[in-house]
């Protein structure tokens, strides 16, 4: 089977006005993706809450985001909170066709790095499907780069990395360590704003929040890469890093990127997490500058919601937040 290479969208959930998967706004999402030319999708990561839905809810949405593929890969995220749920998910993948699965290190726990590798080494020996191994230390247990070298080299149904630290140095370790023994495993950075240095040092791709929002951006970027086109991939980049900051910096990660898919045209309804008034308020002022930022990126369905910074508010926006804060006030007491 050929390796793992390319842009893989992890995907919002939407919800209707009752908090349920708003299913078919998702496959319109998962459509719209895949009319743009990604490689592949990554549904139940951290940008589709899978950690906010219920194991039955995760099955439902790789099940959607499966038939509405049209084909191509997909990378599951499997991260279940014990190993025998994780073996079921994996099964379950397997069933489906995924071409993997990416795990994180053991969450909520702190262990020792023994632990974590016998964790990886007990899931490979069982699964069905192929795995990524998936270092994110703000969320995880962090993978150190000896435990996911020995995993790498001694488990065939490990394939790749997907690396999520921010950290460039260890990223360019992986690469160094483990590729030079094992060519075909795969080494996916999960980190925008090193999208473009990951590609020239040698990344096979990446798994991208920004790309459900940006898609002809961020393929735009690997594409640029892959010819060789370093100019024009540093361009682009530093178009990505406008957009991407602005989503990454709202409250409640991912409420900035639901606030995108909104603006390209998309229902993406509320999170699954109470937000502050303040909360709204600063996430609407994000909107605003975001919709600009699109809008002058060339994505024109974005410029009616634009709001420059020093602009005075639009006043029916102002009056939504007092109504929706009010609502609260009175809910509370």
């Amino acid at each position: 089977m050929a390796a793992l290479s390319g842009i893989f969208v992890p995907n919002i959930v939407p919800y209707d006005a009752q908090g349920r998967i708003h299913e078919e706004e998702l496959r319109r999402i998962i459509r719209w993706l895949g009319g743009k030319g990604v490689t592949g999708f990554y549904p139940n990561g951290s940008m589709g809450e899978f950690i906010r839905l219920t194991y039955e809810e995760r099955k439902r949405v790789l099940k959607i985001v499966v038939e509405e593929a049209q084909g191509k890969p997909i990378l599951a995220g499997a991260a279940e909170p014990n190993v025998d749920l994780v073996l079921e998910m994996c099964r379950y993948c397997a069933d489906l066709g995924c071409r993997a699965v990416s795990i994180t290190g053991p969450y909520y726990y702190k262990l020792t790095q023994e632990s974590i590798e016998q964790y990886f080494r007990e899931i490979a020996a069982k699964s069905p499907i192929d795995i990524v191994v998936y270092n994110i230390p703000v969320f995880a247990n962090e993978i150190s780069i000896p435990v996911l070298k020995r995993l790498a080299l001694d488990c065939p149904r490990i394939i790749g990395t997907k690396d999520t630290s921010k950290d460039m140095c260890r990223f360019q370790q992986t690469l160094h360590e483990i590729k030079s023994q094992r060519p075909d495993f795969a080494v996916l950075i999960g980190w925008e704003e090193l999208l473009c240095s990951a590609l020239f040092m040698g990344a096979d791709g990446g798994t991208l929040s920004s790309a459900g929002v940006v898609p002809e951006v961020v393929m735009k970027i690997y594409q640029a890469a892959r010819a060789g086109n370093w100019d024009e991939a540093k361009r682009v980049q530093f178009k990505l890093l406008d957009l991407f900051s602005l989503m990454v910096g709202a409250p409640n990660f991912p409420e900035g990127f639901r606030a995108g898919y909104e603006l390209r045209g998309f229902q993406a309804g509320h999170a699954r997490f109470p937000l502050s008034a303040g909360e709204h308020a600063t996430i609407e002022t994000m909107r605003g500058r975001l919709a600009c930022v699109l809008a002058d990126a060339g994505f024109a369905e974005a410029a009616g919601e634009c709001r420059r910074a020093g602009s005075p508010p639009d006043r029916a926006n102002v009056e939504t937040i007092v109504r929706e804060v009010m609502s609260r006030m009175l809910v509370q007491q």
